[in-house]
């Protein structure tokens, strides 16, 4: 900004108080907008949670559908008819109507959005419930029943992620 005093001498710049002006303004700004980006990528977070939990869930399901349409042969007959473990969804199993040819229930586990090590395998940063466990108590088991989120943060929606 140019400025001609009464003397005829021209003045470039701002003011020191200009200058303060401009960055309290930018300052209260950001403020605002901090909050605001951190419940977005939250939210967005959380919807990664919701996709990866209802993709494993129905692989869970469609295998446990499998066993008990006869598709797939139950190695011991006390088992539950749950997959042993996540990479069976994964790896497949042999379709017993259909000359052996592997049934696939999952392309890939998904990760959990909230598991803080971002090193760790996408298998390893869930929590798995077996079929013998409660639901207020979920452990480890033979068979894998359900899967929850290890994180110990709440929802936006005052719900823990583990009880999603």
């Amino acid at each position: 900004m140019t400025r001609t005093f009464s003397g005829g001498r021209a003045s470039q710049g701002f003011s020191l108080i200009e200058l303060l002006a401009a960055a309290a303004i930018l300052g209260l700004l950001a403020t605002v907008a901090v909050p605001f980006v951190e419940t977005s990528i939250k939210r967005q977070k959380e919807q990664g949670l919701r996709i990866a939990l209802r993709d494993i869930r129905q692989g869970i399901d469609a295998y446990k559908k499998a066993v008990v349409d006869g598709q797939i042969k139950l190695a011991d007959i006390d088992a539950s008819g749950y997959p042993a473990t996540l990479t069976d969804l994964v790896a497949g199993a042999p379709n017993e109507k259909n000359g052996g040819k592997p049934l696939y229930f999952l392309r890939r586990i998904p990760r959990d959005p909230f598991y803080a090590d971002a090193s760790a395998a996408a298998i390893d940063t869930w929590g798995l419930r077996s079929f013998a466990s409660s639901d207020k108590n979920p452990a480890k088991g033979k068979d894998v029943f359900d899967v929850y989120s290890t994180s110990d943060a709440t929802g936006l929606n005052g719900v823990p992620y583990r009880e999603w």
